[in-house]
């Protein structure tokens, strides 16, 4: 594995629609709210956070022939990202409406758009040559016209010895799929990074010591995402691990849009730059403190 070969990320592009709602009960009607444009998409946010701390990362994803596909692509770039972005003739950049409370709490209304377009044939020969870490996106593999692409990706780095990561990404598409059919596809996959909600669709279970044991029978690593009571990270050599608590947000929760994508991340860079496992825990539970503190999901 080269010490200094990039971060792959295979994942999501999509522009963020937020609309920030002081009185969601007034929804129905003509409700004011403070609404900005921001670029967004699960693996895009996680390749910007990956190279904001510094790390070479490639990001490999699918966009419109669109401006929004043409911005996102410079904005990675200018960001320190590789974009591979495949141009997709058809299909619209993927556009995602966020509603964020006044408790900063986010409901998502996803058009996966030309995402759902990702193919195989979008992954570069020779792209995990040199690769130190492959993260795929959840939505990618959630998504019936990217699964394919996603799955290829896993493959390729596994047969390159390339450890590979995954966060499931959200409870209700990983419900539509089945809990049993996303740990199914996922089996190749070393480390799993989970919230409580999605760990109960994979698993059965909310208990953190029934989910860490269960999902270590498929993966190697799981990290538990635990919200106010921080993270926890366990294996199947080590079932208790290690617990850190979460940071707190000295202004509060503004938008929790990209909390998750933050901590990986953070979690990830962390690691590969050597730190010790509670030291990456802790790490990452920082940059996704620092990202809900504002509106937006990336650096």
């Amino acid at each position: 594995m080269p010490a200094a070969g990039p971060v792959v990320v295979v994942g999501d592009v999509m522009t963020d629609v937020v609309a920030r709602v002081d009185d969601p009960l007034a929804l129905g009607s003509d409700t004011a709210a403070a609404v900005v444009t921001r670029q967004g998409g699960a693996g895009a946010n996680v390749a910007a956070w990956l190279a904001e701390r510094g790390l070479p990362v490639t990001l490999v994803g699918r966009v419109g022939a669109d401006p929004f596909g043409r911005e996102a692509a410079d904005v990675l770039a200018r960001g320190g990202v590789r974009p591979l972005l495949a141009v997709d003739p058809v299909r619209a950049t993927g556009t995602c409406v966020v509603l964020v409370g006044r408790d900063g709490e986010r409901t998502m209304l996803p058009d996966a758009g030309a995402n759902s377009g990702l193919s195989p044939a979008d992954l570069p020969e020779g792209l995990f040559d040199d690769a130190r870490h492959v993260h795929v996106s959840g939505y990618t593999l959630l998504n019936p016209g990217s699964r394919e692409a996603g799955l290829a990706a896993v493959a390729a780095a596994r047969a390159a010895e390339v450890p590979v990561s995954v966060d499931p990404a959200s409870a209700a598409p990983l419900e539509a799929v089945g809990g049993k059919e996303f740990l199914r596809l996922t089996e190749d996959v070393g480390l799993a990074l989970c919230t409580m909600d999605e760990a109960e669709v994979l698993v059965g279970s909310r208990d953190p010591d029934v989910a860490a044991a269960r999902l270590t029978a498929t993966y190697e690593q799981v990290v538990l995402k635990l919200g106010s009571a921080g993270v926890r990270w366990s294996s199947v050599e080590d079932p208790a691990g290690h617990r850190v608590p979460a940071c707190p947000c000295p202004g509060g929760v503004v938008d929790s849009t990209g909390a998750g994508d933050a901590f990986a991340a953070g979690y990830l860079a962390a690691r590969l730059s050597g730190a010790r496992i509670p030291d990456a825990l802790a790490a990452g539970c920082a940059l996704a403190a620092r990202v809900v503190g504002k509106v937006g999901a990336r650096p």
